[in-house]
């Protein structure tokens, strides 16, 4: 019998297929359906706290009213700020109490100082990890490509620094060097000096605080797309759901990165079947996030995917999930240059 239990940032998983973060899991009945299914893990809906400051808006306009007293004007938003997160810290609470898979908060925020506060709520609630969904868009011509990754960095090592479970970060794949963003995102570094946050310097001047590099990466984060309704002239709603064409660019980076960072891989994007979660595997991912393929077939397509994946295993001759993971990553390739290759020849591929 093929054996599919692994870890994921130290946590033990009885199998790695983990239900990303989406509408499925933001409910308590939705997380139990997962566990139900078979889920190894579930990532939360996640906090957003754009939401909770459209949704505390009207206390914030009492707020107002208030402006000239400083305390309590402060008093006022903050406890907007704070309301909102209850009835998520306490999904965390009623989940872990009812259910033996581990639960993985996930954060969205849109202020630098709200993600360290909110973590530290996240890890008191029983989270046993948190997955910080960062998306950024630059869209002013004056943002260099540096200081949006100082901002990834920035996050993530405010977090790090406030709690003491593991810490994913998922990452969309626009950068102009994602081997580079990866490596600096999973590493920890040599102390710096206390003045100089981000510093990623060595041996001079260094201080006492230490920074420490995510636990996970998660690759990719899907974003929001739109489109445009030609009729009423408008914008709408793209597709909300990937493709398992999408999984090409996934498995490239897996297979690049696997043996390279110092971090468990997380596969999400184009994961639709098991054979999707084979590839990703094979590819040195340590997990796999479903989505889209729950939502178009339900979260019974979990068990399927088991089967799928066991079943492999078996006429493979595979026991554990160690026994091939990573087998077909760039390390253990005895072409590598072929995990590089960007344009189409004729020869390979039969187009020009």
């Amino acid at each position: 019998m093929a054996d599919l239990s692994t870890t994921y940032m130290g946590i033990p998983l009885r199998n790695p297929f983990i239900v990303a973060s989406s509408s499925l899991t933001k409910t308590l009945d939705g997380v139990r359906r997962c566990a139900e299914a078979g889920a190894g893990a579930v990532v939360l809906k996640s906090l957003f706290e754009e939401q909770i400051a459209a949704e505390t808006s009207e206390l914030s306009k009492h707020a107002d009213d208030y402006s000239g007293y400083g305390e309590a004007y402060h008093y006022i938003q903050g406890y907007g700020m704070d309301l909102g997160p209850k009835d998520y810290l306490q999904l965390i609470v009623d989940a872990k109490k009812e259910l033996d898979i581990p639960i993985i908060a996930s954060l969205n925020c849109i202020s630098t100082e709200r993600w360290a506060e909110y973590a530290g709520q996240l890890e008191k609630a029983g989270a046993d990890a948190i997955e910080l969904n960062v998306g950024l868009m630059p869209t002013l011509a004056k943002e260099e490509g540096p200081t949006i990754v100082d901002q990834h960095l920035r996050i993530l090592h405010s977090v790090k620094s406030r709690v003491k479970i593991p810490v994913a970060m998922k990452v969309g794949p626009y950068f102009t060097s994602f081997a580079n963003i990866a490596d600096r995102l999973t590493r920890d570094r040599a102390e710096a000096p206390a003045y100089s946050v981000g510093w990623f310097g060595k041996n001079k001047d260094v201080g006492k605080i230490t920074w420490h590099g995510a636990d996970a990466l998660v690759i990719f984060n899907r974003f929001y797309k739109f489109d445009i309704d030609i009729d009423k002239l408008e914008l709408v709603h793209g597709n909300p759901y990937s493709t398992q064409q999408e999984i090409h660019y996934t498995l490239r980076w897996l297979s690049l990165l696997n043996g390279k960072i110092p971090a468990d891989l997380c596969a999400s994007t184009g994961i639709h079947n098991g054979r999707d979660v084979i590839k990703a595997l094979l590819a040195g991912a340590k997990v796999t996030q479903l989505c889209s393929s729950l939502y178009l077939n339900g979260v019974e397509q979990i068990s399927q995917i088991e089967a799928e994946v066991k079943d492999w295993m078996q006429v493979q001759g595979f026991q554990e999930l160690s026994d091939f993971r990573g087998k077909m990553s760039q390390i253990n390739s005895e072409n590598p240059s072929d995990y590089e290759r960007l344009q189409y020849i004729k020869l390979f591929v039969g187009v020009e």
